[in-house]
């Protein structure tokens, strides 16, 4: 795991909360770039990327962003901005969870502890953001289409889903291929798990009281 921040005292912050959790978690050294970290990290084998959205541009770096996803790493996006729309944008391109600095260490390192371990986590401001997210229509799902959208939420893997149903983990990924698909036909594609989850949170599919 690595941090992408500009600020030397928020990747400190980071380190030291990293190294008091229990158990601590392994920090590689971080980045006070994008590009850095993407000139360094060519050939790292995918990981958990804490990325601060706002850099030295003042902007938010929605390009960098989509760049350290696309490499495949689980990217917490860990930022002072808190809209809805940089929210809700962030999770479009594929960040795992959005945690504003103002929630503090708690909220980060339990961000960190589900990326780790491929699971979702809603803090508070992004479960906001979806909840406000009203703005186009809902995908028709099946039953049986929810049924396994909302056993992999609270579940590690398609294997176990497909233990917990009866079913295959072939079937397991055609029905969720199936909910990606009707998602991206109404306008709101949802690439990654957490994705799904916002989407299914907003759709009243499942409560955060469930996952």
């Amino acid at each position: 795991m690595t941090v992408i921040d500009d600020h030397d005292a928020i990747q400190l912050a980071v380190k030291i909360w990293c190294q008091e959790a229990n158990p601590p978690i392994p920090l590689h050294p971080g980045f006070c770039s994008t590009n850095e970290f993407l000139a360094a990290c060519a050939e790292r084998p995918p990981g958990v990327v804490i990325f601060d959205l706002e850099q030295r541009q003042h902007r938010p770096d929605f390009y960098g962003l989509g760049k350290v996803v696309a490499m495949g790493h689980r990217v917490i996006v860990y930022s002072h901005l808190a809209g809805d729309e940089v929210i809700l944008q962030s999770l479009e391109l594929g960040a795992v969870t959005f945690i504003v600095k103002m929630e503090g260490k708690s909220h980060l390192i339990d961000a960190v502890r589900a990326a780790l371990d491929n699971e979702p986590y809603v803090g508070p401001r992004m479960a906001k953001a979806i909840y406000h997210d009203r703005s186009v229509g809902r995908p028709k799902l099946a039953p049986r289409e929810k049924e396994v959208l909302i056993a992999w939420f609270q579940t590690e893997s398609k294997d176990l889903v497909g233990q917990k149903l009866d079913i295959s983990p072939t079937t397991v990924r055609t029905h969720l291929q199936r909910v990606r698909a009707k998602y991206a036909a109404v306008g709101r594609a949802a690439p990654t798990k957490s994705a799904l989850v916002a989407r299914a949170i907003q759709d009243g599919i499942i409560f955060l009281d469930d996952l």
